[in-house]
């Protein structure tokens, strides 16, 4: 039984209930890109940015903003090829003064817009988060 059974195809979530471990192994079962990035070491959007860069082997000039994140996760993404899907965790989103609840948002509606452009294709596109 797959463990997305009540889980939309596209969307960004809380990871509540969820281990990354269940989800990096059902990512494997469906035969969908799993992108991991563990944030709390991330003190402002270019520290946070380049994390996230760094550990989905993204160009360095998606590590610079977020146009240039959101140009990877959907164009550049879909120019490599036929996608089966993505599964993205971004665990420990901080919570600083140049990393405040105004940049994860603005950081959440990246993914969120990158879901909607996958899901005109539809690809599932499914992102889970934590705060620290």
């Amino acid at each position: 039984m797959s463990l997305f059974l009540t889980v939309p195809p596209n969307l960004v979530q809380s990871i509540r209930a969820f281990r990354v471990t269940e989800l990096q192994e059902e990512a494997g079962r469906l035969g969908q890109h799993f992108l991991y990035a563990h944030c709390n070491a991330g003190l402002t959007k270019q520290q946070v940015l380049g994390i996230i860069a760094e550990a989905f082997q993204f160009p360095k000039p998606c590590g610079k903003n977020f146009d240039a994140l959101r140009e990877t996760l959907t164009e550049t993404m879909a120019k490599a090829g036929p996608q089966t899907g993505f599964l993205i965790v971004l665990e420990q989103l901080p919570n600083t003064q140049k990393f405040d609840r105004e940049a994860r948002e603005t950081l959440l509606d990246v993914f969120r817009d990158a879901a909607d452009y996958w899901a005109e294709k539809k690809v599932p596109f499914r992102v889970f988060y934590s705060f620290e």
